[in-house]
């Protein structure tokens, strides 16, 4: 285990050489095509970040207690009772297309993933040869994710019933203590959730692009790297926190000089691509510091070719 645990691993080195990959690729030269291209690649892989946090409801006042509840209860059995024609069909068309549209974005971000490391790794600007390249590892992404997007749910549905459940039948000082057990352990299982998606983008893709084999694979390599490097890896994630806090100033800051100083330039950041190629070297950035970071842990870990390619652009 010795060759898994090295002795220099620096969350601060990476920093430098992902600063200069970003200069080689956007800006040596500079070329309008090339960014076009890299950053369609770089909004496929980060498809459906972002989104619109939801803004916690305040829950009421306990007045009335379970009384209160119930009644709140009867009233919708009762709506529900006399509009039951349509109610129904309509929840069945939404949830359908929430799944719909759930599940092409998990297809083209698992594309858009593997695209993305090969534009960053190998210098190019591509979109054909990594999409056609890389469809089964992105198929095996693509399953995996939903798989774990499906414990996710319902890993944060069941305590949700959970809390309802004792917050209508039980006592309130019980039915507190329940919620906040249920609600602690909510927050638990989203911060798993959110390390495992991190850690595979970051490390397991890339160990499926060096080893061409599955997600699963991957993530039992990564274990072994892991599991010996815990401090380390936590170090990283605070590390990326506080990376992604300074990067979230930067486009606030850009965003708000490019509206006031620029006739609102600025608000092209909201749309998403053209958000995503005007800051490309921001995800350029992000994507080649957690490649660099791997690259720390052996030569077997390095995606990047010995030698630096030229500039290639094919966008089709």
């Amino acid at each position: 285990m010795n060759e898994l645990r090295p002795e220099n691993i620096s969350v601060i080195d990476p920093i430098s050489p992902a600063i200069d990959r970003v200069k080689l690729m956007l800006f040596q030269p500079f070329d309008l095509t090339r960014w076009l291209v890299i950053g369609f690649c770089a909004f496929l892989a980060n498809l459906g970040k972002g989104g619109g946090g939801g803004g916690g409801g305040r829950g009421g006042g306990y007045r009335g207690g379970g009384y209160h509840a119930h009644e709140t209860l009867n009233q919708a059995k009762v709506y529900f009772q006399h509009n039951f024609s349509w109610i129904v069909p309509l929840t069945v068309f939404i949830v359908l297309l929430v799944i719909c549209i759930w599940l092409a974005i998990l297809y083209f971000s698992s594309r858009g993933r593997f695209m993305f490391l090969h534009c960053v790794a190998e210098n190019k600007a591509e979109v054909k040869t990594p999409w056609t390249k890389f469809r089964e590892h992105a198929n095996n992404l693509f399953v995996f994710r939903i798989v774990l997007g499906l414990i996710g749910i319902a890993a944060v549905i069941l305590p949700i019933f959970m809390i309802l459940f004792f917050v209508l039948a039980s006592p309130v000082i019980i039915s507190v203590f329940s919620s906040v057990m249920a609600s602690i352990l909510i927050i638990g299982f989203i911060i798993t959730l959110a390390l495992i998606a991190k850690f595979t983008q970051d490390f397991v893709v890339p160990i499926m692009y060096l080893r061409t084999t599955s997600c699963i694979a991957a993530w039992r390599e990564f274990l072994t790297i892991l599991s010996v490097n815990k401090a380390r890896f936590a170090l990283y994630v605070l590390f990326q926190i506080a990376i992604g806090m300074v990067i979230g100033i930067i486009i606030v800051i850009g965003m708000c000089f490019g509206t006031c100083c620029l006739c609102g330039l600025g608000l092209l950041l909201l749309i998403p691509y053209v958000g995503t190629v005007i800051s490309l070297p921001l995800p350029v950035f992000m994507r080649s510091y957690s490649l660099y970071y791997l690259q720390q842990f052996g030569p077997q870990y390095d995606v990047f070719r010995p030698e630096i390619s030229e500039p290639v652009i094919q966008g089709s």
